[in-house]
């Protein structure tokens, strides 16, 4: 570790070697179920075989173009996510999240024309650690010491904040778009009450405002759907994906209803959709839209949700948060009296458990 920045902090002592689906081993020999999947990534599990031999075979034909060319696989999944989707989005490709974020805010600059530029978040939110996605990230914590933050965001409590202030505002006044997590993930697996997301959506679409979902954390079928949007029964005008996506390759991604949102020369990225990746991402989505279709997935969540009501039945004293709705979302479980620290994460593992923390 000499060589490397300390901006991960201490780092626990695991050297894993392979994996196979939700089984890490380490160098010690030692095997360990990984219930974090990379922070949300690994969707189709580690050692995927299907995944492997997609990486193998594009390898030997071709990895990287420029995008000045025409990318076949970017093509197709560019189509593939907005058929899941169920309405017609047009796509720009990048490496990560963050600069799926990005994208996103450059491209609701640019709708306000230079007449609108504000864009409303949420406290506790997460949109990235690049200068403009944090900017968009509620969390003074995690702002202060790069200030000043990129000019333009305001943040509410709550989404009935968000409304209370727009239908209150003068049309000098208005923000270009709304950012929102539907679920808060480092803020706390908080799921946004779906009807007040319903009626910000119906108000944003009356003035022109634009609703920009961040599904960096709970698409690709995160939540049981393919976008947790579907679950809220909303067509936001902007989703961001990544993590799930590639499985564990980068690949990152802006959808957009707005097709000639960006002209030649407006945005680009190097890497983004390339062969690998758009290769790798359409394979991950063949595989969980069969686990889907078939009720695979179903029946994993049903499973998983009467195991753990098993378990908060055996100590009552951990509390959960899970979706109410019939899909499952993400789990996270506490004690009443303390939240995850050093100490619990050293005795998870050595019940040879990796868990996100």
């Amino acid at each position: 570790m000499k060589y490397l920045l300390n901006n991960y902090g201490k780092r626990f002592q695991l050297n894993f070697q392979s994996g196979k689906n939700s089984t890490l081993l380490e160098k010690s020999g030692k095997k360990f179920i990984d219930f974090a999947s990379g922070i949300g990534v690994v969707s189709v599990g580690h050692g995927n075989q299907e995944i492997a031999e997609v990486i193998a075979d594009q390898s030997k034909k071709i990895l990287h173009v420029s995008n000045l060319y025409n990318i076949e696989p970017q093509e197709k999944l560019a189509e593939k996510i907005s058929k899941l989707a169920g309405f017609e989005l047009f796509a720009f490709f990048a490496n990560s999240g963050a600069e799926a974020n990005e994208a996103a805010i450059k491209l609701a600059r640019k709708f306000g024309a230079g007449k609108r530029y504000k864009i409303y978040s949420l406290l506790n939110s997460f949109h990235g650690r690049t200068l403009g996605s944090l900017s968009a990230t509620g969390q003074k914590k995690l702002q202060e010491k790069f200030l000043p933050m990129v000019d333009g965001f305001e943040f509410f409590k709550s989404v009935q904040d968000i409304e209370n202030q727009i239908v209150t505002s003068s049309e000098n006044d208005l923000p270009v778009a709304v950012i929102l997590e539907l679920v808060q993930g480092e803020g706390g697996i908080q799921a946004l009450p779906k009807k007040d997301v319903q009626n910000l959506a119906k108000t944003l679409k009356s003035k022109n405002i634009l609703l920009i979902i961040d599904e960096v954390q709970t698409g690709i079928y995160r939540t049981g759907e393919f976008l947790t949007s579907q679950i809220y029964e909303i067509e936001p005008d902007i989703i961001t994906l990544a993590k799930g996506l590639g499985g564990g390759i980068p690949i990152g991604a802006m959808v957009t209803k707005l097709k000639d949102g960006f002209e030649a020369g407006d945005h680009g990225s190097t890497f983004g959709g390339n062969y690998l990746s758009t290769s790798v991402a359409l394979k991950v989505l063949e595989i969980l839209e069969n686990e889907y279709s078939y009720g695979k997935l179903a029946l994993k969540i049903e499973y998983f949700k009467s195991k753990l009501k098993t378990l908060q039945k055996k100590f009552p004293d951990i509390n959960s948060h899970k979706f109410t709705n019939y899909k499952l979302l993400l789990v996270h479980l506490w004690h009443k009296k303390q939240r995850y620290n050093f100490r619990v994460i050293l005795i998870v593992i050595e019940l040879n458990l990796v868990i996100q923390y």
